[in-house]
């Protein structure tokens, strides 16, 4: 008789079991093959979070990163995923720095290098911290990177909009640093020369789904590759959020020299084009409703790169026999 036996899986641990921490527990469970989710860690006993987490018999504490260090599963974690603030991660980065831990950060604190997966998602798979920038960062940077792929991006800006009741305490804590983390990363990684990032929070009832526009001002350039490469990167995005999608074609307009958005060409630029893409993302409602795909593409993007990680030799990362998805995450 043949048996089969579980391809071995990297454990890892959740910090935060508020919406983001609960949602992408709930995908390591249902989605991953390579992930086996060991811990749960929480500040608020009665969270939703932790109180889910132990239906489907995955090990917790209401302790925070003390009791995740106290328990006997920590051993045995490899990659710890930070869905906290960007104040507790540092504190949590250290501790965990002590322990060997990898960790992947999804707070914008910003203390490892950016990481958006369809950009640079293989280049710092050796990190022993890595930072998931924001979301409204992975929603807009790769379309930033594709234009700049076909022609140099001068000054990009990106309009995030998302339902107010998708924004919870911690992304209401983090704004001041969402906006720097993302105009950083619009530079850094998007190669933007210039970079600008602005949230809107929609109090709209009933609550809207996520929309993002990038606007970017470019030289003269090809239109058609500029199109081709932003729809090739919409499909790339969409491999790990399916929701993610263009709302309109990508539209071109001439900017004139006498257009005070022109100053924010490259000095001595004679041409200026502005380049508008309108996204739109929509959650998988793991979790969450289907509204809040700011935080679907957030975990998903966290989910694609711990994977990419553990898929690779890497002496931090230690694997385990596969767990069965169980009942609960299999219905949903």
């Amino acid at each position: 008789m043949t048996t089969t036996t579980p391809s071995p899986r990297t454990k890892v641990a959740v910090i935060g079991s508020g919406n983001i921490g609960t949602d992408l527990m709930i995908k390591v469970l249902r989605l991953s093959e390579s992930l086996e989710i060991a811990a749960m860690v929480g500040i608020d006993p009665a969270s939703d979070g932790l109180a889910r987490a132990r239906r489907l018999k995955v090990a917790t504490t209401h302790e925070g990163i003390d009791g995740l260090v106290a328990m006997d599963e920590f051993q045995d974690v490899s990659i710890v995923f930070d869905a906290t603030s960007a104040g507790a991660h540092r504190r949590h980065d250290q501790v965990l720095r002590e322990h060997g831990k990898t960790v992947v950060d999804l707070t914008p604190a910003a203390l490892g290098p950016y990481v958006v997966p369809p950009v640079n998602g293989g280049d710092h798979v050796d990190a022993s911290n890595v930072n998931m920038v924001t979301c409204g960062g992975q929603a807009t940077i790769p379309i930033v990177a594709a234009v700049n792929a076909v022609t140099p991006v001068h000054y990009g800006e990106i309009v995030a909009s998302i339902a107010s009741r998708s924004a919870g305490p911690g992304t209401r804590a983090n704004i001041d640093e969402f906006t720097e983390t993302t105009s950083s990363a619009i530079e850094k990684v998007g190669g933007a020369r210039t970079g600008k990032a602005i949230i809107v929070l929609n109090p709209a009832e009933p609550p809207l789904i996520m929309r993002d526009t990038v606007y970017c001002l470019v030289g003269d350039c090809d239109e058609a590759a500029v199109t081709a490469s932003v729809e090739d990167m919409v499909a790339r995005v969409r491999t790990y959020v399916p929701g993610y999608r263009l709302k309109q074609k990508v539209q071109f307009e001439r900017v004139p020299a006498d257009d005070p958005l022109h100053a924010l060409a490259a000095p001595g630029a004679d041409e200026a084009l502005k380049v508008s893409v309108f996204l739109e993302v929509e959650g998988a409602a793991h979790y969450l409703p289907a509204y809040a795909g700011n935080l679907d593409i957030m975990t998903s993007a966290a989910l694609r790169t711990a994977e990419r990680m553990a898929a690779l030799p890497h002496s931090r990362l230690r694997s385990s026999g596969g767990t069965p998805i169980t009942t609960e995450v299999a219905a949903r």
